[in-house]
């Protein structure tokens, strides 16, 4: 194995349905059978990766920065093309966060930091999908 690598194993279990291991040993069920969905899709699993990759930097970064984030969701949206492979070509994040006194300057850079400096699913992606974002603050009472 190449030096940084990772290893993570995917094995077959039957009727479209697939038992991925990680490298951390965590196991996730993956089911590939049209619209059964008793387990995320492997592009599901993308969209939710990209989020989740960006969403731990930015509230670490506000975290850092001293904000009073008492919640704070991601949504994504992907956009694929018609013809197969049917790739991603683009993704959408918005962050939305809820907290008290929280400085739209401090977001927006914590944002642009997961964006281009942090993420590295991101960075995985970018070559071929384009990735905007876009945020809300609501301020607690």
């Amino acid at each position: 194995m190449a030096e940084g690598g990772y290893k993570a194993t995917v094995r077959f279990a039957g009727d479209e349905l697939f038992i991925g291991t990680t490298p951390s040993g965590n196991s996730v069920a993956i089911d590939t059978k049209g619209d059964r969905r008793s387990a995320p899709s492997p592009l599901e699993m993308l969209l939710v990766s990209v989020a989740a990759c960006t969403a731990a930097d930015v509230i670490s970064i506000m975290q850092k920065k001293r904000q009073d984030v008492r919640e704070y969701l991601v949504e994504i949206t992907g956009t694929r093309v018609d013809e197969h492979p049917r790739k991603f070509t683009a993704f959408h994040l918005n962050h939305i966060v809820r907290g008290r006194g929280i400085s739209e300057k401090a977001l927006a850079d914590a944002i642009q930091l997961s964006d281009t400096k942090y993420c590295s699913v991101a960075a995985t992606v970018r070559p071929t999908a384009m990735i905007t974002t876009s945020y809300e603050i609501n301020e607690l009472e």
